[in-house]
């Protein structure tokens, strides 16, 4: 915003000497017909909106905003993150964009820590979460998975990806650790309110039903804070979604950071997470499916190297 306001008053410096005349004649004109430009400049977007495919399956709401609020956890690459020039890039916001096209709005990404999206979610501060969220029971019925008590009313999911959980280590010091159960007695980070959050603390439980000992568990607000815990030797293993692990294996480091261990588990639906009864929901729906048969999500997911996880439809809360 501040290099394209920087930019426009540059120009209209260099021209102030130019126009001064065609300026005062200008004031008058606008003075008889009033700002006339940005009225027509609005029915052109609407209009052109409009004839987007699915604009009419949205919500009239969202129509005449014209924009899609998106809660987003943006520090966990490849599938949502700020390059080096603060751009948001990553799988989520390139599918977003496509999606964009099919309904005729932009999706606008907003930061926020991850295990408060679906809060964000229920007080309208969003329309969707859009964030490596892997769909669930409990999510869907606004269950927290701890307690097992109901914390809202939950959220309906449109699923458009499918990974697992994978554990990974420092490079040559995995510890022997090949499994989960090989954590038992050993310490993990982990990002707060994650599947991967989830696993670590059940996993410890059992740890210390068979008397080896609990998992030492630290979690973090965001990935990339465990990574960093983890390469600074706080933790012996650390655990995230197979294409954030794998993408953290391959980048970080320049690959000799962090290795892989064993294999994924818990395979499960990312989903694209809207309110009950909303029928945005159904706009989404309709969008994946038809970026899904004209090749755009194909393209995406090859970008970001990530084919195994990709979906042939578009389900609604598919997760269990």
């Amino acid at each position: 915003m501040t290099a394209r306001s920087t930019r426009r008053t540059a120009v209209a410096k260099s021209r102030i000497a130019a126009v001064g005349a065609i300026a005062v004649a200008g004031t008058m004109l606008l003075t008889a017909c009033g700002d006339q430009t940005d009225s027509g400049s609005k029915k052109t977007d609407s209009a052109e909106a409009s004839k987007a495919p699915l604009f009419d399956q949205l919500p009239q709401a969202i129509q005449d905003k014209g924009v899609i609020k998106v809660g987003s956890d943006i520090a966990y690459p490849p599938v949502e993150f700020k390059d080096k020039s603060g751009k948001t890039v990553g799988i989520d916001p390139d599918l977003a964009e496509a999606l964009g096209k099919q309904l005729g709005v932009k999706f606008e990404f907003e930061n926020g820590t991850f295990d408060t999206l679906l809060t964000g979610l229920r007080s309208k501060r969003y329309d969707i979460a859009m964030s490596a969220m892997t769909d669930t029971k409990d999510r869907q019925n606004g269950v927290d998975g701890d307690t097992g008590k109901k914390v809202g009313e939950g959220v309906d999911f449109v699923d458009y990806f499918t990974a697992g959980v994978s554990i990974y280590t420092k490079k040559g010091a995995d510890k022997g650790i090949t499994t989960w159960s090989d954590l038992c007695g050993k310490k993990m980070v982990v990002q707060r309110g994650t599947v991967s959050h989830d696993l670590a603390k059940a996993e410890s439980t059992k740890c210390t039903e068979a008397g080896k000992g609990k998992i030492a568990i630290e979690a973090f607000d965001n990935d990339l804070e465990a990574q960093t815990r983890l390469r600074g030797g706080g933790a012996d293993a650390g655990s995230s979604d197979f294409p954030v692990a794998a993408y953290a294996v391959k980048t970080s480091g320049g690959g000799n950071d962090f290795q892989l261990v064993g294999e994924q588990v818990e395979a499960a639906p990312y989903g694209i997470a809207v309110a009950k009864g909303n029928e945005l929901t159904k706009a989404l729906q309709s969008a994946l499916d038809a970026i899904i048969k004209n090749g755009e999500y194909d393209k995406v997911i090859a970008k970001w190297g990530v084919e195994a996880g990709a979906i042939k439809e578009a389900t609604l809360n598919g997760g269990s």
